[in-house]
This record gives C-alpha cells, sequence and structure tokens, in this order.
C-alpha cells in the first residue's frame, strides 16, 4: 500500500515552496451541475441512443434502465473511494493510494488516454446538430469548441458551474420536449418496452435474453459513465467526504432519468418499426410537431456538446495538474503543469489539454477511440480492485461514506468489466497493451529509481487527517 502525503510533504522532498493549492469553491449543487454537464445526457440521447435502437429496437429503454441498475456497483465504488481519497488525480490517486504505485502509474496513463482522445471526437460532433441553421466542416467546429471550451476552462469553477448550468437546462428541456411529444403520439402500447421488436426483412418479437443484460451493462458504463467528474472536482468541492458521495449519486440518478424517459417516450411514439430503428430522432421530432421544433432540439444538442467540451477541459486540467503536484514528470514540466492562474485554476494544465485537442479534430481518430473504449473499461476494472483493497488497515478506520453490501458489489463488477475487457477488438486491445507497456517502461526507468521523489500521490492538507 502506497504511502499518501501532504502537499507539504511533497513540496519538501521536491525542495520548492509549497505548491499552490486548488479553491474548496462548489457545493453539491454545483457539482451536480458540472457532473450532469460531463454525462450530457441528451447528446448521450441523440448520438449514442440512435445506433441502439438499431439493434434493440423496442428493448432499447429496459436494457438501458438494466445497465443503469447493474451500473451503480460503479457509483458506489467512486463514492466511498472518493470520499476516502477526494483528490483531483481521481482515479490514479486512488489506485496509488489503496493498490500500489505501479497500479496507480497504469491507471493514470489509462485515463490520460481518455483525457486526450474523448474532448476533440465529441467536439466533431457539434456540426452535425448545426446543420438546421448553417453547414460547417465537423473538423474546424470541432477545433472552434475546443479552443471555447479551453477558454472557459481557464475561468473560475464557480463561472464554469453556472455556465454549464445554463447550458444543462437547455440540454434537459430539449429531452424533455422529446419525451412530452413522444407520450402524446404513442403508437404501441407500454407492453412493447419488455420485448424485442426489430424492423427488417420480417418484422420479429423476442425476449430480452441475459446477452442483452450484459449489453446493457456496456452500454450504462458509457452512457453514464461521467458521474466519475465528481471524484475529480472533490479538492474543490466544500465538504468532500459528504458531498462527493451526494453527488456522484445524484449525478447517476439524474441522467439516466433524463435518458430512460425520452427513450421510452420515443419508442412508443415512433410511427413504425422503419422509423425507430432508423434512429433518426430528429425526423420523428419534427413529424410529432414541426421543423421550427426539431431546429430548436437539434441547437439544444450543440449546446450540450459544447457544454461537455468544457466540462471535459476542466476535468482533465485537473488530472495533469494533480500529476504534476505529485511529481509524475521532470520538474520543469512539473513546475508548469502546477500553476494556477488568476481564476484559480491550473492554467497550463488546461491549455495542454485544450490546444492539442483542437488539432486532434483534425485527425482520423477512430483506432485511438477503439483505444479509449478498452481504456475506460480497464481504468474501471482498477477503480473496482481497489475498492477490495479499501477498508483494510488504517483505512477502514476513517469516517467516510461506505457503500452497501461490500464486497459484493466490487467483485460483480469486476466479473462483468473482464467479461466486457475480453469481449473487445483484439487490435485495441493491442494498442492499449502496448501503451501500457511503454508506461511501464517508464517508470521502471524513471520513476522507481526515483521513488523517493517522484510520483508521490498526495492529498490536500484540511482531508489528511
Amino acid at each position: 500500500m502506497t504511502d499518501t502525503l501532504s502537499p507539504v510533504e511533497t513540496a519538501v522532498m521536491e525542495g520548492t515552496d509549497s505548491p499552490q493549492k486548488l479553491k474548496r469553491s462548489i457545493g453539491v449543487v454545483g457539482g451536480t451541475l458540472l457532473t450532469l454537464s460531463c454525462v450530457t445526457p441528451a447528446s448521450t440521447l441523440f448520438v449514442i441512443v440512435p445506433d441502439l435502437f438499431s439493434s434493440l429496437g423496442t428493448a432499447t429503454a429496459l436494457c438501458i434502465a438494466i445497465g443503469a441498475l447493474l451500473c451503480i456497483p460503479v457509483a458506489f465504488c467512486y463514492s466511498e473511494l472518493g470520499t476516502l481519497i477526494p483528490s483531483a488525480g481521481g482515479e490514479y490517486a486512488i489506485v496509488s493510494t489503496l493498490a500500489g504505485r505501479l497500479a496507480g502509474w497504469l491507471a493514470f496513463v489509462m485515463s490520460l488516454l481518455v483525457v486526450m482522445i474523448v474532448p476533440p471526437v465529441i467536439a466533431m460532433g457539434t456540426a452535425d446538430y448545426l446543420a438546421p441553421v448553417i453547414h460547417l466542416d465537423p473538423s474546424w467546429t470541432g477545433a472552434g469548441v475546443m479552443i471555447a471550451a479551453t477558454l472557459a476552462g481557464l475561468l473560475d469553477l464557480r463561472a464554469n458551474a453556472w455556465i454549464t448550468g445554463i447550458f444543462l437546462v437547455l440540454e434537459v428541456v430539449a429531452a424533455g420536449v422529446v419525451a412530452v411529444l413522444g407520450f402524446t403520439h404513442t403508437h404501441r402500447g407500454v407492453s412493447s418496452l419488455g420485448s424485442l421488436q426489430v424492423a427488417g426483412a420480417h418484422t420479429h418479437v423476442d425476449a430480452v435474453t441475459a446477452m442483452m443484460v450484459v449489453s446493457g451493462l456496456a452500454i450504462a458504463l458509457f452512457v453514464t459513465q461521467g458521474f466519475s467528474t465528481a471524484v475529480y472536482l472533490s479538492e474543490e468541492l466544500e465538504n468532500p467526504r459528504r458531498n462527493v458521495a451526494r453527488t456522484v449519486l445524484a449525478t447517476l440518478a439524474i441522467s439516466t432519468l433524463v435518458i430512460i424517459v425520452p427513450v421510452a417516450a420515443i419508442t412508443l411514439g415512433a410511427g413504425d418499426l422503419k422509423s425507430l430503428t432508423g434512429g433518426d430522432i430528429s425526423s420523428m421530432v419534427i413529424a410529432w410537431s414541426n421543423s421550427a421544433v426539431g431546429t430548436f432540439v437539434s441547437l439544444c444538442v450543440a449546446l450540450a456538446i459544447i457544454n461537455a467540451g468544457i466540462v471535459m477541459v476542466i476535468q482533465n486540467s485537473r488530472v495533469l495538474f494533480a500529476s504534476a503536484r505529485d511529481k509524475a514528470w521532470p520538474a520543469p514540466v512539473n513546475n508548469a503543469l502546477a500553476k494556477l492562474g488568476r481564476f484559480g485554476s491550473p492554467w497550463v494544465a488546461t491549455l495542454v489539454v485544450g490546444v492539442p485537442g483542437a488539432f486532434l479534430c483534425f485527425v482520423n481518430l477512430d483506432t485511438l477511440y477503439g483505444v479509449t473504449g478498452v481504456a475506460v473499461t480497464g481504468l474501471y476494472l482498477l477503480v473496482a480492485i481497489a475498492a477490495l483493497l479499501a477498508r483494510r488497515g488504517p483505512h477502514g478506520e476513517k469516517k467516510v461514506w461506505r457503500m452497501p453490501l461490500w464486497p459484493a458489489m466490487p467483485v460483480l463488477l469486476i466479473a462483468v468489466l473482464v467479461y466486457i475487457l475480453v469481449e473487445q477488438d483484439p487490435t485495441y486491445l493491442i494498442w492499449t497493451g502496448g501503451i501500457t507497456a511503454v508506461a511501464t517502461l517508464y517508470w521502471a526507468f524513471y520513476l522507481r529509481p526515483r521513488r523517493e521523489t517522484r510520483w508521490l500521490v498526495s492529498l490536500p492538507e484540511d482531508v489528511q487527517a
């Protein structure tokens, strides 16, 4: 088990002044707004769900609901570990403290893949939803979104909570409009939600199978995975021992509701199975209302994507800030990434995340996105293992939020994640394995020989006791 240091102790070992600290400036409401913005339930509804309709048909809502229920163990793990180890380093700080430095370093590398790849991929989707108003090049639009998100990320976190909160309201309104229209134009009964009906050469009806339940979990891990943002924001949450768990669980509940209700409405309101499995929600909205409403919904989704970009840049910059504070790099790099600007944000780390993301919008990211899927699954697996170790020794005596049904919850999660991991495309597994091997070599030849002065995972002073 890794010893956890305070920021002052880390600074002394490096021979520098005490590093700057993030400000505790947001409560449960602000944290939930920021975290929900990272989940982006509306963009999930309009981007991911249409693909699910093509394969799951009328069973889409049920499978997402089951998957969300099975996702509760993930939220429980994050809630307990986030209150036990409230660090801006997120998963890597948790895994380092509970499972050792090497495991924590690999967790950081996996999170770094997500940090650099996912925001530009999502940002490039903005152009599709601006199409009703103006036709733009996806790459240039994505780059513009990344630059705007980077500039917003330089602001005070409280200001960003308000910005993302306003966008989030519009996002939820769009989902609400779709739900109301769908429920008021029903073409099939509620019982259809419990069966699999897909349009094709021959329309057929099948029972929901156990394999579909597993598929639902895989979907839910990505549909609602943004609740982990609460852990990254834990150093800026007031009273993190209480508010991290509240933020994680509130985000999972709200995002699940915002996604499932419109999905059920779309399922019941689609004119026929061909329209449903086609997944063109905008066309269905126009058919239920008019083109003006369809344009409004599309613009709200575009804002949701921009909103997600802002929150992801905020989240990811905190990861790099924490890695610099914990001395993961040579001294000049650590000093630069740990700098805070006039608004209290880690401005160099924000630029390092945002600016390369703008350039990545001009790169074919299909393979890298597949690698990211493997990395996210591996990251969750490390977190679940850490949850099994969270009650050993002095950690078990701390008064923090504790998940129910431990250790059954993390054991169940580990079993499912291993299954999901082995089912991934071998090419993506090889790429991720290669990156992991390079990261291990960096650990072996640079970090481990300097273990007294490098990779010293720390916690904020106000949660050391």
